[in-house]
């Protein structure tokens, strides 16, 4: 069976590289800056990877867009992933843990995990985006949920969502996105399912309303 890398520490928009620090990376050109934002895919999004999607926006500035997709999950899970990256789980560990599905996080290096967790824990390659969410590259986050030492909630995705200088903001004139600030319970707490409708509901929306104006648009 094929082996994960999510071990490896991986060059990213956004993430600190080799000593660069958040204070070394300037704002988007725009001055628009969406990280802790949903995008939510217009019902109208026929794009096969993008469309029903919700995107979670880890970080936003002069290098891009780096964001996680939350609500496509693939038929991989936890306990699947533990075995391809040779983790022994502790004895014991909540059935939900090794249940839980793997996100399809996005196109962009697929072959490699990423995990979005509550933050605490001390991790050789993460970001704090917000007090509420730490975004992760490295193995070590995933040896300490094997150990039962993990964050208290997360979301593990395979691959993630990117977009050049300037990409999304084109994206965002064409109408392709909605955008809204995030919640953690809706990234964290609620069903898979649920999150899409629940993304649009932040915005006073009523999802069967956006359908419909969709449908005649």
């Amino acid at each position: 069976m094929k082996k994960s890398k999510i071990g490896t520490t991986l060059p990213m928009a956004g993430l600190p590289q080799g000593g660069e620090t958040l204070g070394n990376i300037g704002p988007a050109p725009s001055g628009l800056n969406l990280a802790n934002h949903f995008l939510i895919a217009m019902p109208s999004m026929e794009d096969p990877i993008f469309g029903g999607a919700v995107v979670y926006v880890c970080e936003h500035n002069e290098k891009g867009v780096l964001g996680v997709v939350i609500n496509k999950p693939t038929d991989m899970t936890m306990e699947v992933l533990f075995d391809r990256i040779d983790l022994k789980v502790a004895e014991g560990l909540r059935s939900h843990v090794v249940d839980e599905p793997i996100m399809f996080g996005g196109p962009v290096q697929d072959d490699r995990g990423f995990v979005l967790h509550s933050p605490g824990g001390r991790y050789s390659s993460s970001l704090n985006v917000t007090e509420e969410v730490a975004f992760t590259t490295s193995i070590d986050v995933l040896e300490a949920v094997a150990s039962g030492a993990g964050p208290a909630r997360m979301l593990v995705s395979i691959g993630y969502a990117g977009w050049s200088p300037g990409q999304l903001e084109e994206e965002l004139s064409r109408n392709g996105w909605l955008t809204v600030g995030a919640d953690a319970h809706v990234l964290f707490d609620l069903p898979i399912d649920e999150r899409y409708n629940a993304a649009i509901k932040l915005l006073g929306i009523d999802p069967m309303m956006l359908a419909t104006e969709a449908g005649h648009a």
